[in-house]
């Protein structure tokens, strides 16, 4: 047996080739032309992923180069000493295991709070019927055009007038009303049938234990993609807590930290290097472990149309 991506080839007593699926149905086999062209398909997305990854690959080694050895010229791969130690040396440098467990704390918190926040909005945008409700949803999606870097000013001084600066509260409310969640969790739960609701109340269930019984079960997918979206966001964020938080020993977040490498007496780039690629490795986590549900949310949030 031969096997591919797609099919496996099964060989029949007669001697007769079939093609067989992962679910063990039969197709019919793919002519010379349709080989050609998966083969060429299939190379393309191997370039594609060998560009995308090779900055990765790129930075990984630079982590293990000392820092005399950054920008020789001509650029090598592989420095003539690999230095292991710049991943501990990262830890020693500054407070990073702070920062790590700072950007933890905020991008887990502020998942949460907009992972609540936008499935309750959604759901109200999305399967109740009350008045001005498409007028409310327009106004509410106007406030993507408005950039994030006009809102700094006037966040900030929301944040001096309930005393948060320097807070991780700071960190995580301002952004836990983003039109975007809500969009894309108002667009997912339209796409569900309003019979089972339906079924629901009939059964004696109100709005609330529909949305937690039955429309949240139905939407793990969007809530996963919802998930990871908002933890990046949260995970990168540099703009924000630079701007609202001063004591960054106590408070600083992963990105503030990777730029801490950076002086007046010079750059680390090597333990820079060292300290992104371990930034890295939880979203990584984050993104492989939940890959399944990604790819089914991304293409189901956009089926809602009633």
């Amino acid at each position: 047996m031969s096997t591919d991506l797609q099919t496996s080839s099964v060989v029949l007593g007669d001697g007769e080739h079939v093609e067989v699926d992962r679910k063990g149905r039969t197709r019919a086999p793919l002519s010379a032309a349709e080989r050609t062209r998966l083969v060429i398909a299939h190379v393309l997305v191997y370039i594609a992923a060998a560009i995308f990854v090779s900055p990765i690959v790129y930075a990984f080694f630079s982590a293990l180069k000392p820092n005399s050895e950054m920008f020789t010229m001509p650029p090598s791969l592989v420095a003539s000493e690999v230095r292991w130690t710049n991943f501990l040396d990262v830890f020693a440098y500054g407070p990073f295991l702070t920062y790590i467990g700072n950007s933890f704390f905020v991008a887990i918190a502020g998942t949460l709070v907009v992972l609540f926040v936008s499935t309750t909005a959604g759901y109200a945008f999305g399967r109740l019927r009350w008045k001005g409700r498409d007028a409310v949803f327009v106004l509410f999606l106007a406030t993507l055009m408005v950039p994030a870097e006009v809102l700094v000013i006037p966040m900030f001084q929301v944040m001096q007038w309930f005393d948060w600066v320097d807070t991780y509260q700071a960190l995580i409310f301002p952004f836990a009303f983003t039109a975007f969640c809500t969009f894309l969790m108002r667009q997912f739960f339209r796409g569900i049938p309003y019979e089972l609701e339906e079924a629901a109340r009939v059964d004696g269930a109100g709005p609330v234990r529909s949305f937690v019984q039955i429309i949240l079960p139905l939407a793990k997918s969007a809530v996963a993609v919802l998930s990871v979206f908002t933890f990046l966001s949260f995970w990168n964020s540099y703009l924000w807590p630079l701007i609202v938080t001063v004591d960054y020993n106590a408070h600083g977040t992963l990105p503030i930290g990777l730029a801490s490498f950076s002086g007046l007496t010079g750059t680390r780039w090597d333990l820079q290097m060292a300290a992104a690629i371990i930034s890295m490795v939880p979203t990584t986590v984050l993104v492989i472990v939940l890959q399944k549900h990604l790819v089914k949310g991304i293409a189901m949030a956009g089926l809602g149309g009633r």
